[in-house]
């Protein structure tokens, strides 16, 4: 049965049916009807975490200071002319409010229907409130932040009965640069206002206000592009000018980076980076100028890479060796190729890892795709025909204490089994 259109047609029928199938669930028996895998997997991770579906647990709401100081130091802001344009208007004559939560589960922005805005009060749905997933339960906040892909919770698909007569459709919002969620955008309101369609949308526009992102990172470059145009005509050697995140916005005497790992303090002087290795750091508008020392060999590769999967996001890979070390945020589709990696030693072949990844071995053209990318931050340490790590190369994996939850918005088939196994490799 599919719920969201029985609740289009009739959202009292199909929240008697969810009211029955979340009461069947949590007492261990059998219910009327399966729910949706992402509710259910949901679910399970609240059992597993101790969430009380029956209590209407609140933390503690940040101050208007602290709400105005992450929405300074939040990308988001940029993006807001794009949700309000895409969400606002519709949302106020659906009955719906539209809600910007952090990467924390942190609600930064609220704003609506008046009415709504005061139902959502009631339930802590407040700015400054957590709204994570393992703070509330299952939610259209919490819970795309998860799964990291758009989700719809209506009625008692919310763990926490509370939430029970409201309907959410949220979208996660990431970096377009390197896949760090940024946070959520989510439209909510009474349960009568639920719609089917209610989740493509909030989507779409999710997806607009990451292509302004990706369209402002450009600009950003270019301008930094026309300051070092000069700098690097006057230079012998290797240089490149990065700007603050490290991405590359010009070179000289090498071949183009497209991102240089930088420290996270990073200030003028002599220090030693990857790619570059022994160089001195030069401030530039809008940016860093890397010159490397002169006769210095480029480094070596790193010889040691740590995985950090323990926890339900914020995927990490470290690499550390002679030139330092350095850290990445993981995508969720790079974190389960390299998981993959790890776990397969001798290699996989694109064909191996579609069928691990879809089930379907001839996905290949995907699986290149993504392993082109993950190459251009992780090439020095990655070979191919098979892809594997690097022979000289030791790979340590950091694995969730409960194998489910290992990459829970996974539904890689082999994702499934390392999980089902009860000791880790």
């Amino acid at each position: 049965m599919d719920v969201t259109h029985l609740a289009a047609v009739d959202a009292t029928r199909a929240a008697r049916v969810l009211d029955e199938v979340r009461a069947a669930r949590l007492a261990g028996q059998p219910s009327p009807v399966a729910p949706r895998r992402v509710i259910q997997q949901s679910w399970e991770r609240m059992l597993r975490s101790g969430v009380d579906p029956d209590h209407d647990f609140r933390s503690g709401l940040l101050s208007r200071e602290e709400v105005q100081r992450r929405r300074e130091a939040s990308a988001l802001r940029h993006v807001l002319p794009v949700l309000r344009e895409g969400l606002l208007a519709a949302a106020d004559v659906a009955h719906h409010i539209m809600v910007v939560a952090d990467e924390e589960g942190r609600v930064l922005w609220r704003e609506g229907s008046p009415p709504v805005l005061r139902k959502a009060d009631g339930l802590g749905f407040e700015l400054g409130a957590d709204w994570r997933e393992d703070v509330v339960g299952t939610n259209g906040v919490g819970t795309p932040a998860v799964v990291r892909r758009p989700v719809q919770v209506f009625a008692a698909e919310h763990f926490v009965r509370s939430q029970a007569g409201w309907t959410c459709a949220g979208a996660p919002l990431t970096d377009p640069r390197d896949g760090r969620l940024l946070g959520v955008v989510d439209v909510s309101g009474p349960l009568e206002t639920m719609h089917p369609a209610t989740l493509a949308w909030v989507d779409s526009v999710a997806k607009l206000a990451e292509a302004r992102l990706r369209e402002m990172h450009g600009e950003s470059l270019e301008r930094l592009r026309a300051v070092a145009a000069p700098v690097l005509a006057r230079l012998d050697g290797r240089a490149l000018v990065v700007d603050a995140d490290g991405w590359t916005a010009a070179v000289s005497g090498m071949p183009y980076t497209r991102r240089v790992a930088l420290p996270k303090s990073l200030s003028p002087g002599a220090r030693r980076l990857p790619v570059l290795g022994p160089c001195s750091v030069e401030p530039l508008a809008g940016g860093w100028l890397l010159r490397a020392a002169v006769d210095e060999p480029v480094p070596r590769g790193a010889s040691r890479i740590v995985l950090d999967l323990r926890r339900a996001r914020g995927w990490s890979v470290e690499v550390s060796g002679g030139a330092g070390s350095w850290t990445r945020e993981l995508t969720p589709r790079h974190a389960e190729l390299l998981c993959l990696l790890a776990v397969h030693r001798t290699g996989r072949t694109a064909s191996a890892l579609a069928g691990d990844l879809f089930g379907d071995p001839a996905r290949t053209v995907t699986v290149r795709a993504e392993m082109s990318r993950v190459r251009r931050y992780l090439g020095a340490f990655l070979e191919h025909r098979p892809y594997r790590f690097a022979e000289d190369t030791e790979v340590e994996v950091l694995f969730p204490e409960d194998p489910r939850d290992l990459l829970p918005y996974s539904t890689a088939p082999a994702m499934s089994g390392l999980r089902t196994t009860a000791a880790m490799p």
